[in-house]
This record gives structure tokens, C-alpha cells and sequence, in this order.
């Protein structure tokens, strides 16, 4: 029974349920309505709107069996109601009925595209979903300790590549705020809030920090002098202090808002999301890559396999350069906002983006994640009360006056390429003070720039290593010989323990003649030779132009380069062997143009060993090329 064959009655108690909804008198309506179906429960029009209403309304379990009759009485009258009813399922958990149902409605001809666009959407979300909670991953959050959380809301945290600092925003007074907190003895201090940094006019949030914590990159939104809404700014410390908050102007800030930076762990790339013209929706993600004048250069748009026509933001760029984190509510997701990992593909771009499951994401919204450098943890922040007791149930969400930062173990699947990283002192090796001095890192296979970079005032450095490459450090400074460390990489799967060294600059005298004095061996560690052979390795270039430049910045120097080899065959071999790699050295040195004058060099064999060769590790320092200033 249509509005066309249901009786004067029912057509004028239809006509007020109509005026009530339009008014938003629903309870009224409610009421019109089922005086209606008690009288004519077939008038199908009634019955859908009375559906409708209870949808509406939240009660989905009502409305479930009111879309049933309606149904019912009519398979294919409107169509729309298989969608409807679909809704009313989900919000139930009845995964397949509900799938089922989206199916049937989108074999309709003739659907409006707008509603098709919609019901494709909550399909891939029902089919989400319906796999994740039958196929939960690892989840285990555990609250970070008081030094951290306090009665006042904690959240969004930014890490050091060495997790020895944290800075995250504390809400006091109802103004957001930064601080840190230090990691000691494997536990976080009291943290304390960044005076220089910190404001009594504006909120200051949304921030990351670089890998060695000496730049932090966040969001100042209505600051005078700003470029938009919402700018990004950047500070750095200097003699354990924060530099004023600065701009970093155009091209990255526009006149549009653009907030949530993330900073690449080698600094030469900033994620960053944004509504600025261009992109696929109303917040998308962008970068800007460093250019060779230390400039940012225009911001490029990740793409349309990350961004979707709705919001997606909070990148998180993982250490490994190859590993991005997001939250979307624009990708398949079980409700809201999820949260979503896409990794680099061979050819830079990045691949389809993979729901983090349940019960990670959830019905509510989950809000930004950062991943330690091991990628092993994930840090988060949430409003949830009892997480860590309501984890059987975890879309029974009870929000809290207060935000709090968990951390949780990440699911291998999960998990970012494995990275470690270099941290070191560079110190006078006469007098052991420490050293401002130069330091570069390149990944040998293709000499691209891992850290182009200078100690601070304590001589310190901190850089990270992506697996999977081999390295090369050089730490340089004029008046010194340069150091060069090798990091072999390539074969490794992952390394737990990260480079921690020392590093001893060898001083030059102002006098040549105390050249020879202060000459022990500098070992130069990036010369390679073809396996039992004295031919150079193609990666020993740079190293050996690094000599050669020694050689013409002081073009009064001799030197001799000496070759060692292990224990392994005979000793006249070896003997050999060592004189012929020391001469090869010798020879390229001869071929850029230095004169033979001022070159010496000699094989030792196997005769000063500087390790045991009773492991791989000491027969690998053994075989080694040096070279000594000589008179």
C-alpha cells in the first residue's frame, strides 16, 4: 500500500508526521506514525519513514526490523532502504547481513552518484571491518609514567632518534605548551616545560623534532606576521638553549593553514598537512625538500593513493625515509579516523595505504602515532578511560576530561625498515677537548648525502642509518687529519645496538718540522680491494680523493701508505699481498698528480696485527691500509 491507497486518516496523520520531522518534533512524528502502522501496517511509505526515524534517532535495532517490513512488503520499491538498512546493521556489528545488503543496493540501475559514492564507501568499510575483528593484531598500550602524564592533558609526542628526549604539549591554564622530558637509566624524568619556546599569547603544538634533538618544527596558529591561519616555525638549540620561534615563510607556509610537521631524519625533507589550493581534498599531506642552498623547495602533494577527497593528516615519515604513518578518515576504515601505513615503493612512490586494524583503530577516532627508531614501539595519544582494562571491548569508549601518551609494541607486519644510528664525540686527540668539526655521511653504493652536518659545542654528533647500505663517515677539520669510520650495512638484517664511538682528531702542527712527531697511522677505513687482490674497489674513490685533497692542502706533506693484511695463508704471501694493496694506493695518488717525492709505501703482512684473529671481527681490523706523515 502506497500514499495513493492508504485511507484519509492515515494520509492526514502522514502529513503531520511530515511537518513534525520537518519541524524536529520527532517524538511527535513517532507517535503520528505508528497510530498510522497500528491501523495500516501495509502503507509502505509510513513504514520507511518510520524506519527512517528511528535510524535517525539511534535506535538501530528497531530501525533494523521496521526496514525488514518495509522490505517486506516491497522488494525493489525503494531501493533506498536496502541502503538504509545496511546503516542500521553495521552500527549493530552485523557485518554480513549489512554487506549483504550494500550489495543488493548497489545493483540497482540508476543510482544517484553521489549516494553510489557513499554505499561503495561503507562497503569497503563493512569488508574492513568484518576482517579486522575477526583477525585482531597485537595491541597492548601501557600509559607513560607520572614524570610524563599528570591530571592535565598530555599529547602528541615527538621522539629523538636515540629516545633520550620527548617533547610532547601539555595543556595548563587552558593554554597548550611544550615540554620535555629526559630518558635516564631507562626511565623518563620529570618533564619540564620550554621556556623559550613557550608563549603566554598563543598555543604552541603539533611539533617534531629532528633525529639529533637539536630542531623543533610545530604550529603557531593567529601569530601577527604570519603567512595564514596557521604557519609552521622552527627553533634550534645553541648552547642548551631554544632560539626564538621563527617562520619558515613561504613556499612551505601559504595563505592557507598548514600545521603537523614531520621532519625527516637526515632534515632534508618536511611532511606537513595542509588545505592549501591543489590538492584532493579538504586537509592533504605535503612535503618540501631541502634544496642545495639549504632553502625548502615547493611543497609537492603526496598523491591521490594517500590523499583522498575527505581529511587526511598527522604524516609521521619514520626514520628509515621509507615508512609513512597517517590518520585518514578518507580510506577504507571501521569508523571515523584510522589509522593508516603506506611504505616507498622502488620507483618513490608511495604504495597503497594499509589500515593498521583493530584494535588499534577503532569506532572512535584515533588520533596521531609516532614509531621509535627500532620500530619495534609505537607512542600515541587518547582520551579513552581505562584503556589498558578495556581492551576485550575497546569500542566501549568512555572519554575522559584529560589526554594521556601510551606506548604499545608494534606488530612485525607493521613495522618500518630497521635503522640504527651513529652517535658520537669528536674530540683534540692531544689535548681531549671536544671538537666543532665537519661531519658527512654518505651511503657508499650511490654517494648520496646521508647527514651533511657539524658538532655542536660538546663536540657531539647523532645521525641514523637506514639497513641495507653500506656508509661512510668523514670528520673533518682544518688543522686536523680527517677520520673516516666504515658502517657495513648492507648484509644486515637489523642491528640492536647502535654505533656509539669516539672519535680522536689528530692535530697537524703549525710546524712542518713536527709533522713526523705527532704521525701515528690514521687508518683509512672506506679502501677496499677485489678479495684476495690488490685492485681497488669503485667505492674507494672517495676516500682516496679525500687523501688526495689532504695531500694538496698541504703540498709540503709526505706521507707513506701502509698495508696490513690478517693471518690467513702464508706469510710471504701476505707479505705480498699488503706491499701490492699499499702500492695501488700509491699509484692512484701518482695518477691525480702528486709527485712520487712525496709518496712512500710499504706492506707489513700480517706482522702488526691490532686485533686477535681468532674471530671475522679482528681479521677484519687486521686487514687494513693506513697512512703515517713521514719526513
Amino acid at each position: 500500500m502506497t500514499e495513493k491507497d492508504a485511507s484519509t486518516k492515515s494520509l492526514k496523520l502522514f502529513a503531520e508526521a511530515r511537518q513534525h520531522l520537518n519541524a524536529s518534533r520527532n517524538a511527535d512524528a513517532r507517535d503520528a506514525l505508528e497510530k498510522i502502522l497500528a491501523k495500516e501496517p501495509q502503507f509502505i511509505d509510513a513504514q520507511l519513514m518510520y524506519a527512517d526515524l528511528l535510524l535517525q534517532g539511534g535506535a538501530f535495532a528497531e530501525a533494523e526490523v521496521a526496514f525488514e517490513k518495509a522490505l517486506a512488503l516491497s522488494a525493489d520499491y525503494a531501493p533506498l532502504a536496502y541502503f538504509l538498512l545496511a546503516s542500521s546493521e553495521l552500527k549493530q556489528d552485523k557485518w554480513e547481513e549489512g554487506i549483504a545488503h550494500l550489495e543488493t543496493y548497489l545493483a540497482f540501475p540508476k543510482i544517484p552518484e553521489k549516494r553510489k559514492s557513499r554505499a561503495e564507501q561503507l562497503l569497503d568499510n563493512a569488508r574492513l571491518t568484518q576482517a579486522a575483528y575477526h583477525h585482531p593484531v597485537p595491541f597492548d598500550p601501557k600509559k607513560l609514567s607520572p614524570a610524563i602524564n599528570t591530571e592535565q592533558s598530555e599529547y602528541l609526542p615527538a621522539l629523538t632518534a636515540d629516545e633520550s628526549f620527548m617533547v610532547f604539549v601539555r595543556v595548563v591554564n587552558g593554554r597548550e605548551d611544550f615540554y620535555l622530558s629526559k630518558k635516564e637509566n631507562s626511565q623518563w624524568q620529570t618533564a619540564t616545560p620550554l621556556e623559550n619556546i613557550n608563549s603566554a599569547e598563543y598555543n604552541e603544538g603539533a611539533q617534531s623534532i629532528s633525529a639529533n634533538g637539536k630542531v623543533i618544527v610545530f604550529t603557531i596558529c593567529d601569530r601577527p606576521g604570519g603567512l595564514g591561519r596557521c604557519d609552521l616555525y622552527w627553533t634550534e638549540e645553541h648552547k642548551g638553549q631554544w632560539t626564538p620561534a621563527k617562520n619558515l615563510g613561504a613556499p612551505i607556509n601559504s595563505a592557507a593553514w598548514e600545521s603537523q610537521p614531520a621532519l625527516s631524519a637526515n632534515g632534508q625533507e618536511l611532511y606537513f598537512a595542509s588545505d592549501r589550493k591543489g590538492g584532493f581534498g579538504g586537509i592533504d599531506m605535503w612535503v618540501s625538500k631541502r634544496q642545495a642552498d639549504g632553502r625548502w623547495g615547493e611543497p609537492q602533494n603526496l598523491g591521490s593513493t594517500i590523499n583522498t577527497p575527505d581529511t587526511d593528516q598527522a604524516p609521521f615519515i619514520h626514520a628509515d625515509g621509507q615508512t609513512l604513518y597517517f590518520m585518514s578518515n578518507g580510506h577504507p576504515s571501521l569508523g571515523g579516523f584510522d589509522l593508516y601505513i603506506s611504505r616507498k615503493q622502488p620507483d618513490g612512490a608511495w604504495g597503497k595505504p594499509q589500515n593498521l586494524g583493530y584494535p588499534i583503530n577503532t569506532k572512535a577516532n584515533e588520533g596521531a602515532l609516532i614509531v621509535s627508531l627500532s620500530g619495534k614501539k609505537a607512542y600515541f595519544s587518547t582520551d579513552r578511560v581505562g584503556l589498558t582494562d578495556s581492551l576485550m571491548n575497546p569500542d566501549n569508549v568512555l572519554l575522559s576530561t584529560t589526554s594521556d601518551i601510551f606506548e604499545f609494541e608494534l606488530y612485525p607486519e607493521a613495522q618500518p625498515q630497521a635503522v640504527t644510528y651513529v652517535k658520537a664525540i669528536v674530540k683534540d686527540a692531544v689535548s681531549g677537548k671536544p671538537l666543532e668539526a665537519a661531519v658527512s655521511i654518505e651511503n657508499l653504493a650511490t654517494r648520496a648525502p646521508i647527514l651533511e652536518d657539524k658538532t655542536d659545542e660538546k663536540g657531539a654528533f647523532l645521525s641514523v642509518l637506514p639497513m641495507g647500505n653500506n656508509y661512510a663517515l668523514y670528520v673533518s677539520k682544518p688543522g686536523y687529519l680527517f677520520h673516516s669510520e666504515h658502517f657495513a650495512l648492507a648484509a644486515e638484517n637489523r642491528i640492536d645496538n647502535p654505533f656509539l664511538l669516539e672519535i680522536q682528531l689528530v692535530p697537524i702542527p703549525e710546524k712542518e718540522s713536527d709533522w713526523e712527531k705527532t704521525s701515528q697511522p690514521i687508518v683509512l677505513k672506506n679502501i677496499f680491494f677485489e678479495t684476495g687482490s690488490a685492485i681497488l674497489r669503485p667505492e674507494s674513490v672517495y676516500e682516496l680523493d679525500r687523501l688526495f685533497a689532504l695531500l694538496q692542502a698541504y703540498p709540503a706533506m709526505r706521507i707513506q701508505v701502509n698495508g696490513h693484511t690478517d693471518d690467513v695463508g702464508e706469510a710471504t704471501d701476505n707479505m705480498t699481498l699488503s706491499e701490492n694493496r699499499a702500492k695501488a694506493v700509491y699509484t692512484y695518488l701518482l695518477d691525480k698528480g702528486i709527485v712520487k717525492e712525496r709518496l712512500a709505501y710499504k706492506g707489513f703482512g700480517e706482522s702488526l696485527p691490532v686485533a686477535a684473529n681468532s674471530s671475522a671481527e679482528g681479521r677484519q681490523k687486521n686487514r687494513r691500509t693506513e697512512f703515517e706523515i713521514i719526513r
